[in-house]
């Protein structure tokens, strides 16, 4: 029977040969999840930790400190803040770096700084001595948030990019809720002892991330943009989902690093600058209309996650409580602690999703949760503070909403600010470009956490989470009207969804249509060779 089926194709030539088989019609099976992409990005992800917990362990630190040093509020509003002004010369500095030695050691130049900027501040004999300190904690923190997401985007496959590019925002609530414990864990110490072994213990994690840095590959983008080909095949293979994954990808690196297609000798000479030559001036003084609209997003994102206060909450989160009605310390530093467990909780929940449902869903969902839950905290806190005895209702609302603030951040805006801004500048761009939006976070969150005391005096409590409420709602218009999806997209072709602004719809509407326009084409003469 089968033999006569198979010389009836052979005699039958016109008989078309793209018959399918019951097979054809199973559904696609999805590749597995790349481990050793998984492995790198978690290792890449731990420099994170070393923001995290200086957020966590100042916002229970601080009061110590106070009472110990006898600071002002404007002295704690300044010691709690500059760290995030100090990492812009961290962050800055990354960007050169890390296009000079590479990815991967700069990481290392991360831990080595804020290593010594965590054995500063345990040491700390006054106020001005534990301000150097925090300068030079700062200057790290600025290396890990930058390098973090750039390496952890430049390694991932595009099928788990978003999955994996989230850990550095998931290692950084790991780190707040580690922060948080040692708070607890050490606040019976005596005060003199107790805010130094706190902020001291900060050196560990970046002993661990020195060490983890051995088992880990350069960026292949970065090996290619030194002509190294060889070496960046290698990681690629091991990198990607398939064979043919790793050679697509290799070649659109090339191409994006000016190599010619042709040339695949393991080191070749690279013509172009790599190390952030004309790079300013293509981002800010001759920008093509897309780099101005990534630039645009890259930017904003970065500002609008900050604006909306969520370093207020984490950093001022004994303060809030206080003002809800919590009076016992153990009670408001076991409710900091709830914070930290909620926002790690979802910010696990969200790296399932971002590659499943796609930035802009998650995006807008939280962004708009963001704004319901700021509001109604800024109600509730607003009643307990005009009210002249204690209103449970309003104390369990106000608690409930800083968590749900804190849920509904995590699960979009928190790890998606460094995905997308990691993800959609050109290779060319994306060391400088994904430094001057970590810049603009740590100047943002500067200036609200600085200032954030002062503020709420100014405006009352309840008050300044009505304007936390206010600009969350700004962002969540310019997010609607300006960020295209991204998932799926390999890095190359990034630059293809931008440049049309509020636009980007209608564009990307034309560019599908003119496809199924040539795929209808193509279909027409199949069935017309089939006839």
């Amino acid at each position: 029977m089968s033999a006569g089926l198979n010389s009836e194709r052979d005699v039958n030539p016109s008989q078309p040969t793209t018959e399918k088989t019951i097979a054809d019609f199973d559904p696609v099976k999805k590749p597995k999840r790349n481990k050793f992409a998984f492995a790198c990005a978690i290792l890449a992800s731990v420099a994170s930790i070393l923001l995290g917990y200086d957020i966590g362990v100042m916002s229970g630190a601080k009061d110590y400190i106070q009472i110990d040093l006898k600071l002002s509020d404007v002295q704690v509003g300044l010691l709690v803040g500059t760290l995030n002004w100090y990492s812009l010369v961290g962050s800055a500095a990354a960007g050169v770096t890390s296009d000079w030695i590479g990815r991967r050691y700069t990481i290392v130049v991360a831990g080595a700084i804020f290593f010594a900027g965590a054995l500063l501040m345990g040491f700390s004999t006054n106020y001005a001595f534990l301000m150097v300190a925090r300068f030079v904690a700062g200057i790290g923190v600025g290396f890990a948030l930058m390098i973090a997401p750039v390496y952890t985007t430049e390694v991932s496959p595009a099928s788990t990019r978003g999955f994996l590019t989230s850990f550095p925002e998931v290692f950084i609530n790991a780190g707040i809720l580690i922060g948080y414990v040692s708070n607890y864990a050490f606040s019976k110490l005596p005060t003199n002892l107790g805010w130094r072994i706190m902020l001291g213990v900060g050196a560990i994690p970046s002993v661990f991330l020195a060490l983890v840095v051995i088992g880990m590959p350069e960026s292949p983008r970065w090996l290619v943009m030194q002509g190294r080909l060889g070496d960046a095949r290698k990681v690629l293979d091991k990198t990607s989902d398939t064979k043919e994954e790793s050679q697509q990808r290799l070649s659109e690196i090339k191409e994006a690093a000016g190599i010619p297609q042709d040339c695949n000798d393991d080191v070749v000479r690279v013509q172009k600058k790599s190390h952030g030559e004309g790079v300013w001036k293509e981002l800010f003084i001759h920008p093509t209309r897309p780099v101005r609209h990534i630039l645009l997003c890259g930017i904003g994102i970065h500002f609008f996650q900050q604006v909306s206060g969520i370093d207020a909450v984490v950093l001022y989160s004994t303060n809030i409580f206080e003002k809800a009605g919590i009076t016992s310390s153990d009670d408001k530093l076991l409710a900091t602690v709830a914070v930290g467990f909620t926002k790690t909780v979802f910010i696990l929940v969200a790296t399932f999703f971002l590659d499943r449902i796609g930035r802009r869903p998650l995006l807008l969902s939280s962004v708009g949760g963001m704004v319901l839950s700021l509001a109604t905290l800024g109600f509730g806190l607003t009643i307990i503070d005009h009210s002249n005895e204690k209103l449970p209702w309003a104390i369990a609302l106000s608690i409930a909403m800083v968590l749900a603030f804190v849920a509904f951040f995590s699960i979009g805006m928190g790890p998606i600010a460094w995905v997308y801004s990691s993800e959609i500048f050109p290779l060319r761009l994306r060391a400088q470009g994904t430094g001057m939006g970590v810049a603009v976070n740590r100047v943002t969150s500067g200036v609200i956490s600085t200032t954030f005391i002062m503020l709420y005096k100014a405006i009352s409590i309840g008050g300044a989470f009505f304007l936390f409420a206010g600009f969350a709602t700004v962002a969540w218009v310019f997010f609607f009207t300006c960020f295209p999806e991204t998932r799926g997209r390999t890095l190359e072709d990034m630059e293809v969804l931008f440049g049309n602004f509020i636009s980007w719809r209608s564009a990307l509407k034309d560019g599908k249509k003119e496809e199924e326009v040539h795929g209808g084409n193509d279909g027409q003469i199949q069935m017309e060779t089939k006839a």
